[in-house]
């Protein structure tokens, strides 16, 4: 198909191959930036996970939180909010998994963000698409109807052009939907194996927190105990 072809069919699909063509740039456009998101996502959170857990084994939670405030990976968010939880039950791990879990359910949305852009694409052009077909052999038969008036023989040639012209924005309608619905199952794909990750890590954080070793706080010089005073013994009486 030349250039010249696909500026024709342009021109006669109107209205709708161009919000087809719309719809196909904004899914290849939104691929992209989830694409850019994700990058690294499951490495980043591994190298933070172990990071964190060698903290936790030595008892450093303080450090364990340093290293999590520092770091952009997604799971930092979810070390954060375990944390933050115990810190607030003043050391206490009671409430930290469901802390975790939250968290992780935030984390998970918006790692999902803008997918839904994809589906919906997906699963609205291809009728969009069949929109416009028929609005194309509608106009066909309509002029068919205006040459037989006219006096011409209404033949298939009326109105074959016309048609094949129309069934271009059926064709277009599934391949816009081949192409959305094919990054939307990549993406679903990718992500249920990123938060299954992110599950584990969070639970290993939770286990390592709560068998953390303490030790135990050293004796300050202060208060260690002082010699008895030696009592001073009298001369005897010359």
């Amino acid at each position: 198909m030349s250039l010249s072809d696909i500026l024709h069919y342009l021109r006669i699909g109107g209205f709708t191959l161009a919000s087809l063509l719309l719809a196909s740039v904004v899914a290849l456009v939104v691929a992209i930036e989830r694409l850019i998101a994700l990058w690294g996502v499951s490495e980043r959170s591994r190298a933070l996970g172990e990071v964190v857990n060698k903290h936790l084994l030595r008892g450093d939670v303080a450090a364990a939180r340093t290293a999590a405030e520092r770091s952009d990976a997604a799971v930092a968010d979810i070390f954060i909010a375990g944390l933050d939880r115990f810190e607030r039950t003043r050391g206490s791990c009671d409430g930290v998994d469901s802390a975790v879990e939250r968290e992780r359910a935030q984390v998970g949305l918006r790692l999902r963000r803008s997918l839904w852009i994809l589906a919906t694409i997906g699963s609205l052009t291809p009728f969009v698409g069949l929109f416009g077909t028929v609005a194309g052999i509608m106009r066909s038969f309509k002029d068919l109807g205006l040459d037989v008036q006219a006096g011409g023989t209404g033949g298939t040639a009326a109105v074959m052009t016309g048609i094949s012209e129309a069934l271009v924005a059926t064709a277009v309608g599934i391949l816009v939907a081949v192409q959305a619905m094919a990054f939307y199952n990549y993406f679903q794909a990718r992500l249920s194996r990123v938060l299954v990750e992110l599950r584990l890590l969070g639970d290993e954080f939770v286990e390592l927190l709560r068998e953390r070793p303490v030790t135990a706080p050293s004796v300050p010089s202060s208060t260690a105990a002082a010699p008895a005073p030696v009592e001073a013994r009298s001369l005897p009486e010359a």
